[in-house]
């Protein structure tokens, strides 16, 4: 009996780090000061534009969008979904990213596979000026079967503290502006994998392509069209539409006695979302509490400025709609 005959193989873990150094270090900032496979991953950050810089962290996963990557076999989007999510969260904070760390368990390590998943990583990584400076792949036989794995990572950023958006300015009035999903984004895979349970590779009225692969699309990252506006006195709040649907996550930066009126047929819906509702024959309302609808990300904003934060994201190539208004209770 040996470690590999147990079910772990060093030989295979040796091989992906090798196969993914090389596109590792293309995320690399001048803060990184170390390579790949150190015990730690060390970052000096360049805070000479903060007056008064805050830390601002988040973890997260993919949730069972994994197992849609397995069954078609396709692992190209799924880092790049984990970066951009994590991005998202620490965005609506107001912070930018500085780095990112990853954590890949699974089975039964196949070098391949992983390094699919990272390089949508490096991808995302570089879109959003982050720097992936470590991580952790452990080889779990026992815990995971062998072709399942789970992916999960932290992010680190900064914001002045200034600058810091939390919600705490939003007031009664002030207009919620939706910036559009690519999809389901990271959310909603259990009841989406239920609906189309052995069909993943089925075509559906609306779709370019397989409904698995339209599963499959990468969740977008906001930073580059939201970061224009950070700081703005008139941008009160942000919200990233993940689980819990659009009215559950904005609802969590709306302060005490204001609610929020949605005018839900005011933007363009996806039509997965549509096929969802009619094969899985899915409640309205859990249709709302469990998907973005086709919004990615909404910015509270005051009411005089609505039009022109509008005409500035429409005129950077970005389809923005007043979704709504922030209302007594």
């Amino acid at each position: 009996m040996d470690y590999k005959a147990a079910g772990v193989d060093i030989s295979a873990g040796e091989e992906f780090v090798r196969l993914i150094k090389p596109q590792v270090r293309k995320t690399f900032t001048s803060g990184v000061m170390t390579d790949i496979g150190a015990f730690g991953g060390f970052f000096r950050p360049d805070f000479s534009g903060c007056a008064d810089p805050v830390l601002v962290s988040s973890i997260d996963g993919v949730g069972t969008k994994l197992k849609v990557a397995a069954e078609m076999g396709r692992y190209d989007t799924i880092g790049a979904c984990l970066i951009n999510h994590c991005v998202n969260d620490i965005l609506v904070c107001g912070a930018t990213p500085l780095f990112f760390l990853d954590y890949y368990a699974c089975g039964q390590l196949r070098p391949g596979t992983a390094a699919d998943i990272v390089k949508g990583m490096v991808a995302a990584c570089r879109e959003n000026g982050c720097a992936l400076i470590g991580g952790e792949t452990a080889e779990m036989p026992g815990v995971y079967a062998a072709g399942d794995f789970d992916l999960a990572g932290t992010i680190v950023g900064v914001v002045d503290r200034e600058r810091i958006i939390n919600g705490s300015s939003v007031t009664e009035g002030d207009v919620l502006i939706g910036l559009p999903s690519t999809g389901l984004h990271t959310n909603g895979y259990s009841l989406a994998r239920k609906v189309f349970e052995g069909r993943m590779k089925q075509t559906f009225d609306g779709l370019s392509g397989a409904v698995g692969d339209e599963l499959l699309n990468v969740h977008r990252s906001y930073l580059q069209v939201v970061k224009p506006f950070l700081d703005s006195p008139d941008l009160h709040g942000m919200s990233h539409i993940t689980g819990g649907g659009l009215l559950g996550n904005t609802m969590r930066i709306v302060p005490e006695g204001l609610g929020l009126d949605v005018e839900w047929r005011s933007w363009p819906e996806p039509v997965i979302f549509d096929i969802i509702r009619r094969e899985g024959k899915v409640p309205e309302h859990d249709m709302q509490r469990t998907f973005n609808l086709g919004i990615g990300l909404v910015m509270i904003v005051a009411a005089d400025a609505a039009a022109p934060f509008l005409d500035k994201l429409k005129s950077s190539g970005e389809n923005a709609y007043i979704i709504g208004r922030t209302v007594a209770q």
